[in-house]
């Protein structure tokens, strides 16, 4: 057979022909990619006329199509539906891919040829162009002599390699402890449909009669607000904190020791005094100092807050709380102050309508864009779905492809894929995933969110906007390729619209009876906006300050003890709250350490956010959901990309630099 990854799709957008994919064909095209890259690369290098933007900028950006298209659905399939196979290529290419790009960016020639660019007369996007591949080869290591970049050849290899050995021990520990339970009477308190998803996750699991209650990524399980045996609760969770940690041969302390000396190395290479410093400079955060002080800024509030919580919590329980009391309590005090119960309202949650009526409705409303769905086309699992998104004028967008459920080959969390990215100097269009990690119900029982659930769909969707939208020149630049403390913006916007009571009106409505969700409960919910959140902003800080003590560390002085390590950290940042678990600890803080992407830059999500009140308050300030605002939040931001500085976007659109008030205000740090 021959491979299709080999040849560009003939499909719409150039959705991978999954359906034609075998396993072996991956390796097939990777090699085939690499190789032709490579030479692509040295046609450049080596081409005797004297550089110009044609011949090295456009030559590069138009290079390695073949390594993008067969990477790009190599690596969507590892994510949310590895097998055995995918993940023993995963862990051979792995470092295959990091030499790869060191091969780029430690060639000198190829360095050279950019620096000799002569960028008078290029357009703003053109000029940025090769700015932006002047600062990758600098931060790559490019200065290094010989002997330097051999050794950062060294360390990449291995830093990429104990990596993807992370990420797999890190989806293997989280189905490994799933809570097996005999009884359903252990159940009670859990809705009947959480109920009956639990005894199919046994069923698939080969465990028939029995529930399995899965884990989620984050430390504190959905599970914990319902589960009215205390016992069970305590087990639950305390299978989720003990993921990596526990030893056996999924722990991974092993494995962050090993690659947080070797960030160290790296970054003192570089010449950076530390690793989080090195990431910093790649941010649009003006440096690692001014990180560290928002984040202090924002612990002592969030802890106070927390503990007044608590306080209400324990008069709540009547006995002395744990930290597997606290969802459960807190859901409680919720029901009790306000009179909302987050279980009874699921029902006015179900995932089909949240996702056309919701998320859709509110992209329709802002953008003039609509839905096709494509059941024609094939994703990589039977569960995958594809629409075809259009433009006001019915032009053709891209594609949007959904994978909701959770699965033993999917890895936790969710998150968004590019599978092709925009641009115009290739004529492509985007086709973009939303991955997320929702519970299967038994065949013919409607799938019941929780608001947690509903905030991820709208959230992810966000990401897969910043994607559809694109609107720039290179694919360098294309959609969510922005620093990493910008990418979580555009996304933590769209949140807005999941209680915009034109929106909430057209998806809250029964899955039974088609009834609306009753404007008392949304009153209510509102009103509760603001509990929770000393819980939720100390948990997201706990993780956020744990990520960057792991990084300021230099190579001789990481500690033997990981844990031990871990609760010191957290105390000296003053967010060690015995009650409050960070909402990732070191044995599966995969944004972290399975790859780097997030390494030293956990702080994104709130950095991000700050940018985020900000907008939500110049959507209100004009009018809120419409049509009007939706094309000049496209226009000035989401199409832009990476095609000019993302703060200056920002500005664009708010008219001036983000203030820190409304996040406080938001999270009710003021």
């Amino acid at each position: 057979m021959t491979n299709p990854l080999l040849s560009p799709s003939e499909l719409p957008f150039g959705l991978p022909p999954f359906a034609a994919i075998e396993d072996t064909h991956y390796a097939e095209a990777v090699d085939a990619g690499l190789a032709e890259h490579l030479a692509e690369i040295q046609d450049i290098v080596g081409n005797p006329d004297p550089a110009t933007f044609e011949n090295t900028a456009l030559a590069m950006e138009r290079s390695g199509r073949l390594l993008q298209r067969a990477a790009a659905a190599f690596f969507t399939v590892v994510s949310a539906d590895a097998s055995d196979a995918i993940q023993d290529l995963e862990t051979e290419l792995a470092p295959r891919f990091a030499a790869h790009q060191d091969a780029v960016y430690l060639n000198r020639g190829l360095y050279e040829r950019f620096a000799a660019i002569d960028t008078a007369g290029l357009d703003a996007e053109s000029v940025r162009l090769v700015e932006e591949y002047l600062k990758e080869f600098r931060q790559s290591g490019i200065q290094l002599d010989d002997e330097g970049q051999e050794k950062l050849k060294g360390l990449n290899a291995e830093l990429s390699r104990l990596g993807t050995e992370f990420g797999q021990r890190v989806k293997e520990a989280m189905k490994s402890a799933a809570l097996l339970l005999d009884d359903a009477a252990d159940l009670a308190g859990l809705p009947a449909d959480d109920i009956a998803s639990a005894a199919e996750a046994a069923r698939v699991a080969g465990h028939e009669g029995k529930f399995l209650l899965t884990l989620i990524q984050p430390s504190n399980q959905p599970a914990l607000a319902a589960l009215e045996n205390r016992d069970v609760r305590r087990r639950l969770y305390e299978a989720s904190i003990a993921r990596g940690s526990s030893g056996g041969s999924l722990d991974v302390q092993d494995l962050v020791k090993s690659m947080v000396r070797l960030r160290a190395e790296k970054a003192t290479l570089l010449g950076f005094s530390n690793f989080a410093e090195l990431v910093v400079d790649r941010q649009t955060a003006p440096d690692f100092e001014a990180v560290r002080s928002m984040l202090n800024r924002l612990a002592p509030a969030a802890v106070r807050n927390a503990d007044t919580e608590a306080t209400a919590l324990a008069e709540s329980a009547g006995h002395q709380l744990e930290a597997w009391d606290w969802a459960y309590y807190s859901a409680k005090v919720r029901r009790d102050r306000y009179a909302v119960d987050e279980q009874a309202i699921r029902p006015y949650f179900e995932l089909d309508r949240v996702l056309v009526d919701g998320v859709f409705f509110a992209a329709t409303s802002l953008y003039g864009i609509t839905f096709h769905e494509r059941p024609d086309l094939a994703g990589y699992h039977a569960d995958v779905r594809v629409w075809e998104v259009r433009n006001a004028d019915g032009s053709g967008l891209g594609l949007f492809l959904g994978d909701y459920y959770t699965r033993e080959t999917k890895r936790g969390g969710a998150w968004m894929d590019s599978l092709v990215d925009q641009s115009d100097l290739l004529g492509a269009r985007p086709v973009v995933i939303n991955n997320l990690n929702i519970s299967k119900p038994p065949a013919g029982e409607p799938t019941l969110l929780t608001l947690d659930e509903v905030r991820t769909l709208f959230h992810e969707f966000g990401h897969a906007l910043h994607g559809l939208f694109s609107e720039v020149t290179y694919p360098r630049f294309s959609g969510t390729g922005v620093p990493r403390d910008f990418v979580e913006y555009p996304s933590q916007v769209n949140e807005m619209w999941i209680m915009w009571p034109e929106v909430l009106a057209n998806y809250a409505r029964h899955h039974a009876t088609g009834e609306p969700l009753p404007q008392d409960v949304v009153d209510r919910l509102n009103e509760s906006r603001l509990w929770g959140e000393g819980f939720a902003t100390t948990e997201y800080l706990g993780a956020a300050l744990l990520d960057l003590a792991w990084h300021v560390l230099d190579a001789g002085s990481v500690p033997q003890d990981a844990l031990e390590f871990e609760a010191k950290a957290l105390a000296a940042a003053g967010v060690a709250h015995t009650l409050i678990p960070p909402r990732y600890r070191t044995g599966y803080f995969q944004h972290i350490f399975a790859g780097d992407y997030y390494a030293a830059g956990y702080y994104s999500y709130i950095w991000s956010e700050v940018l985020d009140a900000e907008t939500v308050d110049w959507f209100v300030e004009h009018g809120g959901l419409n049509r009007n605002n939706g094309d000049r939040f496209r226009a000035e931001l989401l199409s832009r990309g990476n095609s000019r500085d993302p703060l200056e976007s920002f500005r664009t659109l708010r008219g001036r630099d983000a203030q820190l008030e409304p996040l406080l205000k938001r999270r009710g740090l003021e």
